[in-house]
């Protein structure tokens, strides 16, 4: 897969799950260098997200920041996490479709 920037609603997306989170510094400083590869899940639209610095370093899981549940648009279930890695820098956007089927409209936040 390919790194690439983050689309407008990518973008707003991450920064509304920053507003949710706590005590995650680092990670607000990384939006703006960084740049994201759509990850194999499926098709439910989850991105690992790469910052400025990053892309050479061996990077692991950390811990998850935040989470935010809403449906897409054929009304399933959608839960949406912002997970940084070991070091506090951003990593992954997950979208988990409880059906494990394709996503339909990527999530908007209302907010």
């Amino acid at each position: 897969m390919a790194l690439r920037k983050p689309t407008d609603a990518e973008n707003s997306l991450i920064a509304f799950l920053l507003t949710l989170a706590e005590a995650v510094p680092a990670a607000e400083v990384d939006r703006h260098s960084l740049v994201v590869e759509n990850m194999n899940d499926g098709g439910m639209g989850s991105l690992r997200l790469v910052p400025n610095g990053a892309r050479t370093a061996q990077r692991f899981f950390g811990h998850r920041v935040s989470s935010w549940e809403c449906e897409d648009e054929d009304g399933v279930k959608l839960l949406v996490s912002l997970v940084i890695d070991s070091n506090g820098r951003l990593y992954e956007l997950e979208i988990f479709k409880t059906d494990f089927s394709r996503l339909k409209r990527f999530p908007v936040a209302a907010g």
